[in-house]
């Protein structure tokens, strides 16, 4: 009997060593699983600020390697073939003197060209922005060392072939939607050297090709042209990505008027009414030359 006892006493040891294992298994595992949610939890919460700083080390990262690229002359990724344009613009059956028009993406380091032919605008050529400062979003002040976001007309009392920055054009900031919210700065520009304080700055190879596009426009009998600025491509899953952002009530103003391109391929006319921005259908020549104004379009009957 003291055996047998014994035996029992061995495997009721055992059993209850396992069932404790187990406990302690269990206990771990929710312990583990409360702190998923808790981490969850406060990752949701701080989303906006996580993703902000994401978004401020990879601008800061971009922004360097751009610099790295073009202080030792080499083009930047995406830069097309510079040395034939003729060549590039006859395969697009374009010419120099035909109406541009040009969009801006902060986030992409982009800027592009698009010239009209048919009636319609196709695109030309995309050329990587070098630099750009400040952050995504519009210019406030002055001294901010942020670049403009919006809608804006060059002209040709706008081109500066002297600029201490090889060549550059003036966006026209402030426009009339800045100055009607008391927004201030001054010659905010497209040029090249590839560096900015509130500017685009390109490649001085890749701004003189731009300018010999732009400057023959001009002179072919464009009276000025449209440029549009957004911080992002504006689809619908990037302003999801950025609907936390401060400025969405602002970018949600720019994405009709990225959106009336994207479908017709012209440049919409821009007014601003009541303080926002406000879009017409392309009138006149339909080349984006028409001036931005404060003007209320009619009311629809």
């Amino acid at each position: 009997r003291c055996r047998a006892a014994d035996h029992y006493g061995r495997h009721a040891s055992r059993g209850l060593a396992m069932a404790m294992r187990k406990r302690r298994s269990l206990r771990g595992l929710v312990v583990l699983g409360v702190l998923v949610v808790v981490a969850a939890g406060a990752a949701f919460y701080y989303w906006p600020q996580i993703f902000s700083l994401i978004q401020e080390e990879r601008l800061r990262s971009e922004r360097i390697a751009r610099w790295k690229l073009a202080s030792r002359g080499q083009p930047l990724p995406g830069t097309p073939d510079l040395s034939n344009l003729p060549g590039r613009l006859a395969d697009k059956g374009l010419k120099l003197g035909d109406p541009v028009f040009v969009r801006i993406f902060k986030n992409e380091f982009e800027l592009e060209v698009w010239m009209k032919r048919d009636g319609r605008f196709q695109h030309f050529a995309t050329y990587p922005i070098c630099m750009w400062s400040g952050d995504l979003g519009p210019k406030i002040k002055e001294g901010d060392r942020q670049a403009p976001e919006g809608f804006y007309t060059v002209d040709a009392s706008a081109l500066n072939p002297n600029s201490q920055y090889h060549l550059s054009f003036n966006l026209g900031f402030p426009n009339a939607f800045d100055r009607a919210h008391g927004r201030t700065g001054s010659f905010l520009m497209v040029h090249g050297n590839c560096m900015s304080s509130g500017c685009y700055a390109m490649t001085d190879p890749v701004i003189d090709e731009i300018w010999t596009l732009v400057t023959a426009a001009l002179k072919g009998g464009q009276q000025r042209f449209q440029t549009q600025v957004f911080p992002f491509r504006m689809t619908e899953g990037n302003m999801k990505l950025h609907d936390h952002a401060d400025d969405m009530s602002f970018w949600q103003q720019l994405k009709p008027g990225f959106e009336y391109f994207e479908r017709t391929h012209l440049p919409p006319d821009v007014s601003v009414c009541q303080g926002r921005y406000a879009f017409r259908d392309a009138s006149g020549a339909q080349d984006g030359s028409a001036p931005i104004e404060k003007n209320c379009p009619p009311a629809e009957s």
